[in-house]
């Protein structure tokens, strides 16, 4: 049985199995260009709002390196992050998780990834999703196309 769930731009569809999702970004252009420079433009469903609002706010020390943005692209993007940010908290505390592999979430999806995992150079740590999942890039995050990298 399919089920859809629809949440701000985003959408979570889970075709018939457990094990296939596929998070269905809406297009922002800016977004997908700015932030697919480094890494996979993480869908914002990924984050509540408080999150995204942070990140944003910081971009001049976004996890160690500088990927401040000129005012007009940066309140396009945030917006468009708010808009479609997750509705749960990330995590129990009051402070905003910043990474996504920090949450409940993630941990939960993941807790059968063995550590040697996340420590092999192809993959480097939990924050590269297309070092494992192959069409990462388009939302896809379906078990059916994860490749663990040798």
């Amino acid at each position: 049985m399919a089920t859809l769930f629809a949440g701000g731009m985003n959408t979570l569809a889970h075709a018939g199995h457990d094990d296939e999702y596929y998070w269905a970004n809406s297009s922002n252009a800016k977004w997908k260009a700015e932030c697919s420079t480094c890494h996979v433009a993480y869908p914002p469903r990924l984050l509540p709002v408080e999150s995204w609002r942070v990140l944003m706010g910081g971009l001049d020390r976004h996890f160690g390196s500088d990927a401040s943005l000129d005012a007009a692209t940066a309140r396009e993007i945030a917006a468009f992050l708010e808009r479609s940010a997750g509705s749960r908290k990330a995590g129990s505390t009051d402070k905003p998780i910043l990474r996504i592999s920090e949450t409940r979430w993630f941990k939960r999806e993941h807790d059968e990834v063995p550590e040697r995992v996340w420590k092999n150079p192809k993959v480097k740590s939990p924050a590269n999703c297309g070092a494992c999942h192959i069409r990462a890039d388009s939302g896809n995050f379906s078990e059916h196309d994860i490749r663990m990298p040798r």
